[in-house]
């Protein structure tokens, strides 16, 4: 059990920036959460949404030990290949079901676990000790590359790519129907104010004042082949926002097989529990040498059987 006394004199304060200043590597979702779990006592009583506090206050955490950790366990049993290794990058081939990184010490068996589990060092690499040298992220049922820089040189080198749009990144996905050739989908994304968990596009430009924010995203495909009333694209965008792929395929008709996010509806048809999307390409400029860089990901075994098992050869099998 830990506590904290508001200083006398304090001005009234909102319970979870209270929270937030006492366990400051909480972030803001995380400390609303703790406090709508009733992790927090406010003078003996369980604090709720809403509640301030006042000078003489004490607040208290009663349990939830998690809380209190400042960075992500080590968890050195995990399993994720490494591709790639030197001096200053990683890059690691991050399998479906496993989140990139968490927001509090209450997420365990993350791609930041096994990092840090992995290479201690990079604790004091990055933006946050909750992303250790991570550059970037994949969405959790999104396999494939996901880089980290391990000096905190090359991690600033390598996030400018990212913005300057500099770093080129390629995927593989399996959409319902029969697409185009190649096609182009520019859609910009907000979130979406009816479910928290998702994006959606804006289909026009509703000309109001106080819109949403919205994010562009735009986002280029290319038919690798076509069975049985499924299409295998090579997908690459030029920018990287949340959902960004699956929103798109959904918003022309053709979402990812597998996604029950953005599937309007339709089944798992191949029961793979997780959506049908792999990050195997990812070019940028070495931060240390200058060298263009390219490493690529193997198509997962699970996404191999289907594409066998539909018989999409023409294209794919040459990549």
């Amino acid at each position: 059990m830990s506590s904290w006394t508001v200083p006398a004199g304090h001005r009234t304060t909102r319970l979870d920036a209270f929270v937030r200043r006492c366990l400051p590597y909480l972030s803001q979702r995380e400390a609303r959460k703790a406090i709508a779990e009733r992790a927090f006592w406010i003078n003996d009583r369980p604090a709720r949404k809403g509640d301030r506090v006042f000078g003489g206050d004490v607040l208290t955490l009663k349990g939830f030990p998690h809380l209190l950790r400042q960075s992500p366990l080590p968890e050195r049993n995990l399993k994720v290949p490494v591709l790639y290794e030197d001096e200053s990058i990683l890059a690691l081939d991050k399998p479906a079901g496993m989140a990139t990184h968490g927001f509090s010490g209450r997420e365990i068996h993350t791609l930041a676990n096994f990092l840090v589990a992995m290479r201690p060092s990079l604790y004091s690499i990055g933006r946050s000790r909750w992303e250790p040298g991570l550059v970037h992220r994949l969405d959790k049922d999104t396999s494939g590359i996901v880089l980290a820089a391990k000096d905190q040189a090359s991690f600033v080198d390598i996030r400018s790519q990212f913005r300057r749009r500099l770093i080129k990144k390629k995927y593989w996905a399996l959409v319902w129907g029969r697409t185009r050739r190649e096609g182009l989908v520019a859609y910009p994304l907000i979130h979406d104010p009816r479910d928290r968990r998702k994006m959606r596009p804006v289909l026009e430009d509703g000309g109001k004042e106080n819109q949403p924010r919205s994010w562009k995203a735009v986002t280029r495909f290319r038919a690798l082949g076509c069975s049985q009333g499924f299409s295998l694209l090579e997908v690459d965008m030029d920018t990287g926002v949340t959902h960004q792929i699956r929103v798109h395929f959904a918003a022309i008709g053709h979402p990812l097989v597998g996604d029950l996010l953005y599937g309007e509806g339709r089944p798992d048809r191949f029961g793979l529990g997780r959506h049908f999307l792999h990050a195997f390409y990812l070019g940028f400029r070495h931060p240390r040498s200058g060298r263009d860089t390219v490493i690529k990901s193997p198509l997962p075994k699970e996404l191999r059987e289907i594409v066998d098992r539909l018989g999409i050869r023409s294209e794919f099998g040459s990549q």
